[in-house]
């Protein structure tokens, strides 16, 4: 599992490649740090090369979302193959985000 955090457009963008399981979600969460000094910045999600999410890797995703709503920002999911799509339909949280 590798995360990278970008600045693209004014947006903060954290790229996930492989399979966000519960032993890739502890260094995943040590990468997504810089993500709690949003504001000012929207956050973008990007799936598209995240193979896999496990319940480990949602609670990052709402930890992300929940940090940046009080600071005006808003989180944007872009990327999601069909797999992730039924996660996030199952699980309900694709009523919490929004997708590009």
């Amino acid at each position: 599992m590798k995360t990278t955090i970008q600045e693209q457009d004014g947006n903060l963008v954290a790229i996930f490649e492989g399979r966000l399981d519960t032993a890739a979600a502890p260094q995943c969460e040590q990468d997504l740090k810089p993500l709690n000094d949003c504001a000012g910045h929207d956050i973008v999600l990007d799936c598209t090369a995240l193979d896999y999410i496990s319940s480990s890797g949602l609670r990052l995703f709402l930890g992300v979302l929940k940090n940046a709503k009080p600071k005006g920002s808003h989180v944007f999911i872009t990327g999601m193959n069909a797999d992730l799509r039924n996660v996030f339909t199952m699980t309900g949280f694709i009523n919490l985000f929004e997708f590009k």
